[in-house]
């Protein structure tokens, strides 16, 4: 089965208290889309073996016969044109219609189907058609097309290439998979509904590093979307389960992060599922202001939360999914800026165990012992230095007009 794909996050500031709400897609419009080391064709996507040398698709612009060169704006050559009477081009169009063209282009944006590991590249070598035989040749070469794109302005979005979800989406389309064109159309009409990130000039390693990250994510909050669609109605309203639980859990996240005070709080929460299922991992990092001097509430960013709505999503959907199924999950929350007896810059961390929706709090026993435990052998494992582990505060009561 292929990995699930999610969608790229994107930062926000809410006053505290506010509420985590979804995440938006990722760009508008018809996306040229490419998959590693392909030459870009507008309006579809080239599969992995589109082109099989990166300085081809650096050093040229030319594109396959049905497509546009790398460049969005770019020419795919040029021609000797007799000028005509005032001086312009026998068969030339009407004035700027050539600029508006490269314009246009230029704001067409870039997908890039990535072969994320030696595995996945492996899997594509059993295709004739398939030109690349080392994958840290192939890396090089989807490196430097990236950065070919983004030199001439081009917005690109790196998305997963699963060669398994490939093989299936032949099957299903009844397409031929040793066939560029296929590639092509694979990435165009299925990876770009999956996980996805910018490419910004970071290292290619950084590339497959966030892709990953994003995969996973998706995988997680796809999970645990699936079980809350078993929750059923509300037992205190007419609404979905799904609905309120989601509510509660998000307030109470909230709720706990204004009681460890101003500092940044990295937040995971962990749900086991069935025996023989893996279990579900949740992260957020939470920022949040402190006050300012002057005392007043309306002053800009005071207090205020900033943090990644994608992944405060996923976890809010975790908690969640443990309230409606009745399991247990665990919260662990490190913060690196302490308040009371922690110093400035002070790492600390607290847990607590999520019953029911409510949040108990850990000792330092048993933090201590969460974090300093394999969880795979059941062997101890050295604690962090600096790091002060501390047992969970309880749970402040709700503000006016908050949920319980």
């Amino acid at each position: 089965m292929s990995q699930a794909r999610k969608r790229h996050a994107k930062s926000r500031t809410v006053p505290a208290g506010g509420r985590p709400k979804g995440t938006a897609a990722i760009g508008a419009g018809g996306p040229r889309t490419a998959a590693p080391g392909g030459t870009v064709r507008s309006g579809a996507a080239a599969g992995p073996s589109a082109d099989s040398s990166a300085d081809s698709t650096a050093d040229s612009t030319a594109g396959s016969s049905a497509g546009t060169g790398a460049s969005a704006g770019g020419r795919t050559g040029t021609a000797e044109r007799t000028r005509g009477p005032g001086g312009r081009g026998a068969g030339s169009g009407p004035p700027g219609r050539t600029a508006r063209r490269r314009a246009l282009r230029r704001e067409a944006p870039v997908v890039l189907g990535l072969l994320l590991d030696d595995h996945d590249f492996t899997a594509m070598t059993g295709y004739r058609t398939f030109p690349h035989d080392d994958y840290a040749q192939y890396l090089h070469q989807v490196d430097r097309m990236l950065r070919d794109l983004h030199g001439k302005g081009t917005h690109v979005a790196v998305t997963l290439f699963d060669p398994a979800d490939y093989a299936d989406y032949c099957a299903t389309t009844r397409q031929p998979p040793d066939a560029p064109v296929t590639r092509t159309r694979y990435v165009a009409e299925s990876t770009t509904a999956g996980p996805a990130i910018r490419y910004d000039r970071q290292p290619i390693d950084t590339v497959r590093v966030d892709l990953a990250r994003e995969a996973e994510r998706r995988a997680t909050w796809e999970r645990a979307t699936d079980l809350l669609l078993e929750a059923g109605p509300c037992p205190d309203c007419d609404q979905d389960l799904a609905h309120c639980a989601f509510d509660r859990a998000s307030h109470t996240l909230l709720r706990l992060i204004e009681a460890l005070g101003p500092g940044g709080h990295h937040v995971v929460c962990s749900l086991r599922l069935d025996p023989g299922e893996p279990a579900l991992h949740a992260a957020a990092q939470i920022d949040a202001a402190p006050p300012h001097d002057d005392g007043d509430p309306r002053s800009p960013d005071d207090g205020d939360l900033k943090f990644s709505d994608a992944d405060m999503l996923v976890v809010c959907t975790v908690m969640t999914a443990a309230e409606v199924t009745g399991r247990t999950a665990g919260l662990v929350i490190r913060t690196t800026t302490g308040t009371g007896e922690d110093a400035p810059g002070t790492e600390t961390v607290r847990g607590w165990s999520l019953r029911g929706g409510t949040p108990q709090p850990l000792s330092e026993a048993e933090v201590f012992n969460a974090y300093c435990t394999d969880p795979a052998t059941g062997d101890p494992v050295p604690p962090e230095p600096g790091v002060r582990y501390r047992a969970g505060l309880p749970l402040p009561p709700p503000l006016p007009g908050d949920l319980a």
